[in-house]
């Protein structure tokens, strides 16, 4: 067996982009259920539409601000978690609304289980910097050093 860093580096990457790529499926997914709930709940088409399309705009927007890598507005990693456990869980709790509860409980799951890989992934990566972190706490990239003259 071999015990090249690189090798480990490219595995973990590997590891690191997969979960990467889950967790966006699964916000993908947390809106679309948001949008199936909106379209099956109230009575009346307008209250139809007006929830199937409203709530995950209104869910897109709030990830948008707070959560997304390149979110506008830049808070700490608690506040991030409660904006995804709002808007990922809000997706799960609607799948449960929709009338499956199983497939609910195994999104909830994942979901929380992403996250929590994700977290300890970008804490973890080698190749990433350590020190000052991004909005979700992710590292952001190294800035030159200063130079000696100044």
């Amino acid at each position: 067996m071999s015990t090249n860093p690189d090798i480990a580096v490219f595995v973990e990457r590997r590891w690191f982009a997969a979960n990467e790529l889950l967790a966006f499926v699964l916000e993908v997914a947390a809106l679309a259920c948001l949008g199936w709930w909106g379209f099956t709940v109230g009575h009346g088409l307008g209250l139809h539409v007006l929830l199937g399309v409203g709530t995950p705009l209104s869910a897109a927007v709030l990830w948008g601000l707070f959560a997304a890598p390149k979110a506008r507005l830049r808070p700490r990693l608690p506040l991030v978690l409660v904006v995804k456990a709002v808007v990922l869980g809000g997706g799960a709790a609607a799948v449960y609304g929709v009338g499956h509860p199983v497939a609910a409980v195994v999104m909830a799951i994942v979901l929380v289980v992403n996250t929590a890989v994700a977290e300890t992934l970008r804490r973890t990566t080698p190749g990433w910097p350590t020190g000052r972190t991004g909005p979700d706490d992710s590292p952001t990239p190294p800035t030159a050093p200063a130079s000696p003259e100044s």
